[in-house]
C-alpha cells in the first residue's frame, strides 16, 4: 500500500500557512467556524499548566509560550474562541463549556477547570488569530477507547464478538460504537443551539464545519487479540482493519453533518518517539495510510506526532524507570541485588534507592523533569511543550487544506 511522505506534507504546511498571528484578514468576516476534535486519552490532554515554563527552555517555542500566556503570566483566555467538551469516566460524562482557555484537558469533573491542557489549547488559539470570525472547538474525549469497538462507525459493519470477548463478558456487539454514537450527538447538540456556547452568534451569518481531528490509537495498537500478530515473512500489515475503519469513521462524520469535503488530520501515534518498535511503527504506517485511501485521498492530512515528542524528557524516564525497577527487586529480594539475603529494613531499602537515584539522575535532569513532565509516555510524559506544537501543527494542517 502506497503511504504519504507525511514529514514533506508537514514542511509544506508549515510555508504555506504563516505563523500564529499572521493570517488574520485571509478569511474574511463569515459564519462561525466549527471544528471538532475527537479521540481518546491524548486528545483529552494530561500536560499540566505547570508545565508551561518548560517552553521558555526552548527559543523555538518562546513565542508559542507568549501565546498561552496573557500578560498577567496566567493561561490565555481568547476572545473569539469558544469550546463545548463532552468528557467522563465510566457513563458518567458532562459537559464543560466557555471561552477557550487552559483547563479543558483530561477532565476527573467533566464540567471544572482539570488543570491540564490537550491539543485544543493550542489549536483555538491558532484558530482565534487566523480568523476573524469566531471559532468554536466542540471536542469530544475519553481515555482507553478503541476505535474497533468503543468508537467502531456504522460503515464499519457490526462488531463480530470474539470467543475471549464472550469469555470475559465484555464487548457486546450492541454496545459497538457508543462512543461514535456519543460524539455525533453531541456535535448536532451543540450546532443546535449555538448561542448556549457563543453568546454572540449571528444565526444570519450560520457557522461552516470547518474542520475535524482525530487522534487515538494505542488501545488499537496494544491489543493483540483484534490484531493478532502475523508471521515474520506476512507482508500485510496486522493493523491495516484500523485503516479501514478509520475511512469509515470519516465517511460517517462527513455523511452525518453533511460535510463530504470536510478538512480532516490524523493525529498520528508518536509516543516513543522517532525510533518506534516494529508494533508502533506498523500500527503508525497503518494509521497514515488512511490519507491514501483514494477517495480520501487530498482532504485527509496525518500529522506524525513523533516529531514531537521529547526525547531528553524520555531519557530521564526511562532512569526514573531503572530506579522504581530498583525498588521492587529490593522489596521482592532479588537474588541478584543488595537485599538478596532479605536483611534490609524499610529503611534501609529507602537509604539505598535514594543513594542510586542520586547516582543516576543528575541534579539538572530533576529539574527538567520537573519543569517539562507531569505524566507517563503513553500520555506523552504529560509535556505541555509536545501539546502545544502538536495543537499548531494541526490547526495549520486544516488552515493548509482551506487555502487550496
Amino acid at each position: 500500500m502506497h503511504l504519504l511522505n507525511t514529514r514533506a506534507i508537514f514542511a509544506v504546511v508549515l510555508c504555506v500557512v504563516p505563523l500564529v498571528g499572521s493570517t488574520q484578514s485571509v478569511f474574511g468576516k463569515g459564519p462561525l467556524k466549527v471544528f471538532i476534535l475527537a479521540g481518546q486519552s491524548n486528545m483529552e490532554g494530561h500536560a499540566k499548566v505547570e508545565t508551561f515554563d518548560y517552553l521558555s527552555d526552548d527559543p523555538k517555542t518562546v513565542p508559542t509560550l507568549e501565546k498561552m500566556r496573557d500578560a498577567d503570566g496566567k493561561p490565555h483566555t481568547c476572545d473569539g474562541a469558544w469550546i463545548s467538551y463532552l468528557t467522563g469516566i465510566g457513563e458518567k460524562n458532562g459537559e464543560g463549556y466557555g471561552r477557550l482557555t487552559a483547563g479543558y484537558g483530561s477532565r476527573r469533573n467533566p464540567t471544572e477547570d482539570g488543570g491540564k491542557i490537550g491539543p485544543e489549547f493550542t489549536f483555538g488559539i491558532t484558530m482565534d488569530d487566523a480568523f476573524e470570525e469566531d471559532v468554536l472547538i466542540i471536542k469530544t474525549a475519553w481515555g482507553g477507547k478503541s476505535l474497533f469497538y468503543d468508537f467502531l462507525p456504522p460503515s464499519s459493519g457490526p462488531y463480530t464478538q470474539s470467543a475471549s470477548d464472550r469469555e470475559r463478558g465484555r464487548n457486546s456487539p450492541e454496545n459497538a460504537g457508543h462512543y461514535y454514537r456519543l460524539m455525533i450527538e453531541h456535535v448536532k447538540f451543540v450546532l443546535s443551539d449555538l448561542t448556549r456556547i457563543c453568546p454572540d452568534y449571528d444565526s444570519q451569518k450560520g457557522y461552516e464545519i470547518a474542520g475535524f481531528v482525530w487522534f487515538q490509537g494505542f488501545n488499537d495498537m496494544v491489543n493483540r487479540n483484534v490484531y493478532p500478530e502475523s508471521s515474520k515473512d506476512g507482508s500485510n500489515n496486522r493493523f491495516e482493519s484500523y485503516t479501514q475503519n478509520l475511512g469509515h469513521l470519516i465517511r460517517d462524520v462527513r455523511k452525518e453533518l453533511n460535510t463530504p469535503e470536510l478538512p480532516v488530520v490524523i493525529g498520528v501515534m508518536g509516543v516513543g518517539g522517532k525510533n518506534p518498535n516494529e508494533k508502533n511503527a506498523e500500527f503508525r504506517q497503518a494509521m497514515t495510510a488512511t490519507a491514501s485511501i483514494a477517495d480520501l485521498k487530498g482532504t485527509v492530512v496525518p500529522i506524525q506526532t513523533a516529531d514531537f515528542w521529547d526525547s531528553s524528557l524520555a531519557a530521564i524516564d526511562e532512569k526514573r524507570g531503572k530506579i522504581r525497577q530498583m525498588r521492587y527487586l529490593l522489596r521482592t529480594k532479588n537474588k541478584n541485588h543488595a537485599n538478596k539475603d532479605g536483611n534490609m529494613t524499610p529503611q534501609q531499602q529507602k537509604d539505598f534507592v535514594s543513594q542510586y537515584e542520586s547516582d543516576l539522575i543528575t541534579a539538572a535532569e530533576l529539574t527538567q523533569w520537573e519543569r517539562g513532565a507531569s505524566n507517563a509516555g503513553y500520555h506523552y510524559l504529560g509535556c505541555a511543550k509536545t501539546f502545544a506544537v502538536m495543537g499548531e501543527a494541526f490547526a495549520r494542517a486544516i488552515l493548509a487544506q482551506q487555502q487550496r
